[in-house]
């Protein structure tokens, strides 16, 4: 039997932790993955490009276990009536080959996602910061400030999005949930005096969302918008400026805000600074960029988390994804009773 999550007891199972909870505790999943980096299979996501979107699979492994995520991106579905993102998710055991874990991965997705850039900023943001500065009020938004929360205490935002719906959404979400939140009418606004600023917008252009004007010394910069050839935020000069972090070099210069510079612009990846490789921040000054494109070891980690998390709970069913004969060579004996139906 494989172990199945699906989209209401993703959602009983989030509403009963609590989203800082689960997020909190899949960023010591992500760390204990990170500081395993070596181990894991690496390879960028393989993508099927249209006109209006991207279906990808993003597979990774170590010697235990095997994951895949299917996740596509379609910027114009809103107006359509349909999510930007959905996604489904699989762990398998590499001894057997059998899948072992099935999850809805929309929701989840979010969750990693902000569990990944909280990690992150936990260990380049200044100590000191503050302000949370969201360009950007989509699905994702919710699930970032109560990420940046659970790391590093920040609980004072500004928001910007050109759309005044999301940011009445985005309010009405968070408001009651103990955050001081400051709607802004322009993306100068809403970077003034932020420590933290999350750049997540949908449109599939290079746009320049944020200006390197905009961006101040000392700031932490969470580009997570970035995630597909053609699709950029950034002002090239805002990279020029900043030490840039990644999570796996070879597809950030295809999908990040890196694609815009010289093949050999340095990174830095972000397992290199949890193994004590490579610095983090070394100044108050400086600028510390992570370019998240959203990595297949993320995933790896948060179905990990979910399935040992619901392990004993009412939160998952076990179905039957696998034909398991009961001599494996003889797999048409499992359709021989419908062949010759007794009586």
């Amino acid at each position: 039997m494989t172990t199945f999550v699906d989209v209401t007891n993703m959602s009983r199972w989030i509403f009963s932790t609590g989203v800082e909870k689960i997020i909190s505790g899949m960023m010591d999943y992500l760390e204990a993955d990170f500081l395993n980096w070596d181990s894991f299979e690496k390879i960028p996501r393989v993508a099927s490009h249209s006109p209006i979107g991207v279906i990808e699979l993003m597979p990774t492994s170590n010697s235990e276990e095997y994951s895949f995520k299917y996740v596509n991106g379609h910027p114009s579905n809103p107006a359509r009536g349909f999510q930007t993102v959905t996604a489904f998710g699989v762990l398998a055991d590499v001894d057997n080959g059998y899948p072992t874990f099935l999850a809805e991965m929309t929701l989840l997705t979010a969750l990693r996602t902000a569990a990944c850039s909280a990690l992150v900023a936990r260990t380049l943001a200044r100590p000191d910061s503050r302000v949370h500065a969201l360009i950007g009020s989509g699905s994702q938004s919710e699930f970032q400030a109560l990420g940046m929360r659970a790391a590093l205490g920040l609980e004072e935002l500004r928001i910007y999005d050109i759309d005044p719906h999301a940011m009445e959404k985005f309010h009405r979400n968070l408001a009651p949930l103990g955050f001081t939140i400051t709607v802004c009418d322009s993306v100068d606004d809403a970077v003034a005096g932020a420590d933290v600023i999350t750049v997540c917008t949908a449109d599939k252009a290079n746009n320049t969302i944020l200006s390197d004007a905009q961006v101040r010394s000392g700031v932490h910069l969470n580009a997570i918008g970035g995630d597909c050839p053609g699709k950029t935020e950034l002002e090239a000069a805002i990279l020029e400026r900043s030490t840039v972090f990644v999570e796996f070099t070879p597809q950030t210069r295809i999908e990040g805000e890196i694609q815009q510079m010289a093949p050999d612009f340095p990174v830095t990846e972000f397992a290199d600074v949890l193994a004590g490789k490579a610095p983090g921040r070394t100044s108050a000054d400086e600028i510390t960029l992570f370019d998240s494109v959203g990595f297949a070891m993320s995933d790896f980690s948060a179905l990990r988390y979910t399935r040992d998390s619901v392990a004993g709970t009412s939160y998952f069913d076990d179905i039957e994804l696998v034909a398991e004969p009961d001599d494996p060579k003889d797999l048409f004996s499992l359709i021989v009773p419908s062949l010759h139906p007794v009586g």
